[in-house]
Parts: C-alpha cells; sequence; structure tokens
C-alpha cells in the first residue's frame, strides 16, 4: 500500500471527512498536525505549491490535495489504484 501523510487541523470538517474516508479503506496514514505550528503549515504549504487550507494530502510522493479531491478520485474509481500503487 502506497504511504498516505496527511496536514491536518484538529478543528477541520474537512480534515476530519479526509481521515473518515482512509479509516473505512483501512488506510493508515502519517498524520500531521499543523495547529499552532506556523512553521509546520509554511512547511506544508511549499510542499503543496503554495496552499495555505488543510487537509493537504499526498499519496505516494503524488500530492492529490484536499477533501473535494480525494473524494472526487474516490467518485471516479483511481483512488484504490493510487493507495495500492
Amino acid at each position: 500500500m502506497a504511504k498516505v501523510t496527511i496536514y491536518s487541523s484538529n478543528y477541520c470538517p474537512f480534515c476530519i471527512r479526509a481521515k473518515q474516508m482512509l479509516d473505512i479503506k483501512g488506510v493508515k496514514y502519517n498524520e500531521i498536525s499543523v495547529d499552532g505550528q506556523p512553521k509546520v503549515r509554511a512547511q506544508m504549504s511549499r510542499l503543496a505549491g503554495g496552499a495555505t487550507s488543510v487537509p493537504q494530502i499526498w499519496i505516494g510522493d503524488t500530492h492529490v490535495g484536499g477533501c473535494d479531491q480525494l473524494q472526487t478520485l474516490e467518485r471516479s474509481g483511481k483512488l484504490d489504484g493510487m493507495l495500492a500503487a
């Protein structure tokens, strides 16, 4: 299974939704909290091409984007293939 990394915030409903989707699929992920950590959020933004919102999700080396993009991958049937790589 591909390595999954998610930058998130504890109080973000989109983060919660994205993590729930991954949990339902049985995906283990590395969660990095940006709460109260401006340096971590800045690092996330650099890695995400300037995106400052959470969640920001990577599957392997591929930056997926946020919760909406994760859901789009699921609806299109592409998410399972990416996770299996």
